[in-house]
């Protein structure tokens, strides 16, 4: 049984602990010791009120559900302790130097950094943009106005350009531009909307190359306690970890 230490007791760590059938959360940590205790409770597991304490359970895999802040905080200890690390809040790695510090902290250690697929779907055979370039990488992200705190009437534009400045705007809403550029091999041009007709989150990912075009879209519906968040999102983490050990790979 994969054992995992959960970084950050948020709305995402409830999701995985309710579904943490096959996956052994061992520890729990949150920068709010009130939200360690009670995800730990949920799951068994143990509350940590610092992060040297958690880091002395025994997983093998660290968890990241927190904050953008947290992985660039955490994430090079977690590589040293000689553990891998998922990481949803995957805006992070918009800025190239920490990243590629990070990848290099990997690389030397021998261990991994994993990035879920998140809310959208694709990002398997979107890697091969990698060896094909392609001619365009867009998103365009569609929510309703209340998961950004606003209060706009009709639908609107809120940004549009490259991924890793509308990272610097919205850390916490467009995450799934990161990833598609990480994926695809270069930054994704995004278009951020509102509009108070939508429910849910939606991403639609166009992408056109010499192997030809590619159009997705994905109609989320938000965790339910917090909107601003993708269920999809958490449950993708759960099928990243629970297909960890399986000797059968499907996806490129």
């Amino acid at each position: 049984m994969i054992k995992i230490g959960l970084l950050g007791c948020g709305n995402v760590g409830h999701i995985i602990a309710a579904h943490a059938g096959g996956i052994q959360i061992t520890a729990v940590y949150d920068i709010i010791p009130e939200r360690a205790e009670e995800l730990a409770a949920l799951c068994g597991a143990r509350a940590c009120t610092d992060f040297e304490t958690f880091m002395h359970d025994e997983f093998s895999i660290v968890v990241e559900a927190a904050s953008i802040n947290a992985v660039r905080t955490f994430g090079e200890a977690i590589l040293r302790s000689g553990r891998d690390i998922v990481i949803l809040s995957v805006g992070a790695l918009a800025e190239e130097d920490f990243r590629e510090h990070l990848v290099g902290v990997a690389r030397e250690v021998g261990k991994r950094i994993r990035i879920p697929s998140g809310a959208i779907l694709g990002l398997d055979n979107l890697k091969i943009c990698q060896v094909s370039p392609p001619r365009q990488l867009l998103l365009r992200t569609t929510k309703n106005p209340v998961s950004l705190g606003m209060d706009v009437a009709a639908r609107t534009e809120l940004f549009k350009g490259l991924a890793h400045d509308c990272i610097r705007q919205f850390p916490k809403n467009i995450n799934v531009a990161v990833a598609l550029g990480l994926a695809a091999g270069r930054d994704a041009e995004v278009e951020l909307w509102v509009d108070p007709a939508v429910e849910r989150n939606i991403h639609e990912v166009f992408v056109e190359g010499e192997f030809g075009d590619i159009y997705i879209r994905v109609s989320n519906v938000p965790s339910p306690d917090n909107p601003a968040t993708s269920y999809m999102a958490a449950l993708s983490i759960l099928a990243l970890l629970r297909n960890l050990e399986n000797p059968l790979v499907v996806g490129t």
